[in-house]
């Protein structure tokens, strides 16, 4: 994975600058968190392709039902409750909506 500075800026000012959004670069890319806990993140991976990915919760049904969203592997194992969605198929709507599900899910969380 390696870091996309247009999707970057593109989910840092869909999140905004609130005092509890922070980000790191890790993976490749960068994550963004929420009271220490990660909601999404943009990179590019190695194949080129430039994609969001969102931390949503294991077994969340609304997620499922958004659309660009692939569920996330790492290697052969899956990862539940993690996504990738396409960046250039995501506009700034469908952006805000799987950015709306990552947020509650961290919310949800206790902060770290």
């Amino acid at each position: 994975m390696a870091f996309d500075e247009a999707l970057t800026l593109r989910m840092r000012a869909a999140l905004g600058d609130g005092p509890d959004i922070s980000e790191k670069r890790m993976m490749g890319g960068v994550c963004f968190f929420q009271d220490g806990n990660m909601v999404c993140g943009a990179d590019r991976s190695k194949e080129g392709e430039r994609r969001f990915m969102f931390r949503v919760g294991k077994g969340n049904e609304t997620a499922a039902d958004l659309p660009q969203g692939t569920p996330m592997f790492l290697g052969d194992q899956p990862m539940p409750g993690f996504y990738f969605v396409d960046g250039d198929c995501c506009d700034d709507d469908l952006l805000q909506r799987w950015l709306d599900v990552a947020l509650s899910h961290a919310r949800s969380l206790p902060p770290k």
